[in-house]
């Protein structure tokens, strides 16, 4: 089987994925959104190697805990806070707002 061939743009992943999404969100992920899930398969689980059968991916997808997924959304907040000047966050820790 082809490497690769189940990665994200597999539209039977995507249905997995919809269907995951949802789960986590039940369970207490509330603001996770399709793209962050999008993002920890493909910048984090299949980083290195991407399933090579159906029955793999869906067992990756199925099987991705809320706690990892807020572990990789803080780390993912983190590294990209490092981009922004910290006016960018005056609004979170009480500073005057420079840009109104």
């Amino acid at each position: 089987m082809e490497e690769g061939l189940y990665d994200i743009n597999n539209v039977q992943v995507q249905l997995m994925m919809v269907i995951q999404l949802q789960a986590l969100q039940q369970q207490g992920v509330k603001a996770l959104t399709y793209q962050n899930l999008e993002d920890y398969l493909s910048q984090e689980l299949w980083k290195k190697k991407s399933p090579h059968s159906l029955h793999m991916a869906a067992d990756d997808v199925m099987s991705i805990e809320p706690s990892a997924m807020v572990r990789f959304l803080s780390k993912k907040a983190i590294q990209d806070s490092r981009k922004e000047n910290l006016s960018e966050f005056s609004d979170v820790i009480g500073g005057r707002n420079t840009h109104e």
